[in-house]
């Protein structure tokens, strides 16, 4: 039998699990059974010991728990990528499990193989786009990370609680916004509060500005709080340049979609700013960020570039700014009575960190 063909349980609903499994079970609550058992990490169905042997066997034989699998693991100290392969194709995946001062663990997802958007300072970028990853591929990311982070054991005894992760961030591999839909069905699937139960201010989505789906979300009631908007200028002739697909999403509908998610509920608005030296820390960029931020509730995110190798801008190799130049630009933004923060450099040794996911 090809049990790469068959159809995988992971990231289903119950009810979806309930429709598939109807013809090995009258008993609609085995279901559930199987949908907590993913949760905590069962990769086995002879692991779902509550359920009659003779079902174990059936699934065994009819379906797949996941879709994919982890090919690689790397780790520098507390951060750990994942590369994960669909089971149908040579197709690679990356995530991320980050560590913060507080023990909290943030799983990094990615919601595209390669991505569209083409921005100059990102590994991914440099890809070009493959394709979309459907809701499971999305979702397995997470138990796939949250798998790692609790055990190495496939036994009942060390299977454990569902919320050993704290915090989802969709700021992997991909532009989100353009594959919505089923963005939106993982989304789902976290927030189910009969599964994992993620809070959305616990979830946030980074996106380069897809005005359509700005507009679509902030009008959209589940959908989560918080938002982070890949700025990295507010000057829109240098963003254009460092950003191609922000060419037809300008930054004044940008603003006006922001505003709109804000007024419907949405928290505060993240504007990541990946810092290029000698580019993008001008006088001149501080204070287009300053005007972009008028009538937004934001935090700037300082995000040092990460190096990547191989990455130009107008012919010379872009570089990380020094610590002196990072500060000057800092004191900038808040002379203009701006919130600034800056990303803690994680996960850098092993093509981790912010721009470095999509090995070769």
């Amino acid at each position: 039998m090809n049990t790469q063909a068959l159809q995988s349980l992971a990231g289903l609903s119950v009810n979806e699990i309930k429709e598939l499994i109807s013809s090995f079970t009258t008993q609609s609550f085995r279901a559930k059974q199987i949908y907590k058992w993913i949760l905590r990490g069962a990769n086995d169905f002879s692991l779902m010991t509550d359920l009659p042997l003779t079902l174990q066997n059936e699934l065994k034989e009819n379906f797949n728990i996941y879709s994919s699998f982890v090919k690689a693991c790397y780790e520098e100290n507390e951060s750990k990528k994942i590369v994960v392969s669909v089971k149908d194709s040579p197709l690679n995946i990356e995530a991320v499990l980050l560590s913060d001062e507080k023990k909290r663990l943030t799983a990094c997802i990615s919601t595209q193989a390669g991505c569209p958007a083409g921005c100059v300072f990102c590994k991914t970028g440099s890809l070009g786009f493959i394709r979309n990853l459907d809701h499971k591929e999305i979702i397995e990311q997470y138990l796939h990370l949250k798998t790692l982070c609790e055990t190495s054991n496939n036994d009942e005894q060390t299977i454990k609680k569902e919320h050993a992760i704290d915090n989802i961030v969709i700021m992997g591999m991909g532009e989100p916004l353009l594959n919505l839909d089923n963005l939106k069905k993982a989304l789902t699937f976290f927030n189910d509060k009969e599964g994992l139960n993620f809070s959305r201010r616990r979830i946030t989505v980074s996106t380069c500005g897809i005005c359509e789906g700005l507009f679509e979300i902030a009008q959209t009631e589940f959908f989560c709080s918080r938002l982070a908007l890949s700025l990295t200028t507010a000057d829109e002739m240098l963003r254009q340049k460092l950003m191609p697909i922000t060419a037809s999403n300008p930054l004044s509908k940008i603003h006006n979609a922001l505003l709109l998610f804000q007024k419907n509920g949405g928290g505060r608005i993240t504007l990541e700013i990946p810092l290029l030296a000698g580019i993008n820390t001008r006088e001149k960029d501080a204070k287009s960020v300053f005007e972009f931020s008028k009538g937004l509730e934001t935090v700037i995110n300082i995000i040092p570039w990460n190096p990547v190798e191989g990455l130009f801008f107008e012919g010379k190799p872009l570089k990380e700014p020094e610590k002196k130049e990072t500060a000057e630009f800092i004191k900038m933004l808040e002379n203009y009575n701006l919130k600034v923060t800056m990303r803690r450099r994680k996960g850098r040794s092993i093509m981790g960190a912010c721009g470095q996911l999509g090995l070769k």
